[in-house]
């Protein structure tokens, strides 16, 4: 296991309900409704949420790893991250797919700017070996 020697911010939120309840960080920037995946209502799901959160770390990965490279990101840089809740021998489970798009990036530059982001953002780091991830270059 990895050690953190230096917090660099620590996210706060208290969820009551489960699925069909609420979620509120202690600094009320986010206060959102949950419903399950596929229910009628005006909420998110907890795999929204994770794909969100993945997506935009990920991209801020792809920022650090085009600074190495001596890449420039283009302005529109975008991630369809999709995250499945499923079952499977043994319960339930989560599979990702990270969809990367950088126009006017070369395909090769491209590639390898998500492969270095995949081995430094953090949620990657996290799912590593836990869950099936495809990343692919759209």
């Amino acid at each position: 296991m990895n050690q953190i020697d230096n917090v660099l911010y620590t996210g706060r939120t208290t969820t009551t309900g489960g699925r069909l309840g609420t979620a509120r960080s202690d600094d009320g920037r986010l206060d959102i409704a949950l419903t399950p995946p596929g229910a009628a209502g005006a909420g998110t799901n907890p795999e929204q949420l994770f794909a969100a959160g993945w997506s935009a770390c990920f991209i801020g990965a792809i920022g650090l790893a085009a600074k190495e490279l001596q890449v420039a990101v283009p302005r529109d840089v975008a991630v369809d991250a999709e995250v499945d809740l499923g079952t499977g021998s043994g319960g339930y489970f989560l599979r990702a797919r990270l969809n990367v798009r950088l126009p006017g990036v070369p395909h090769d530059t491209a590639q390898a700017l998500v492969e270095a982001a995949h081995r430094n953002c953090p949620y990657s780091k996290a799912t590593r070996g836990n869950i099936d991830v495809t990343l692919s270059v759209v």
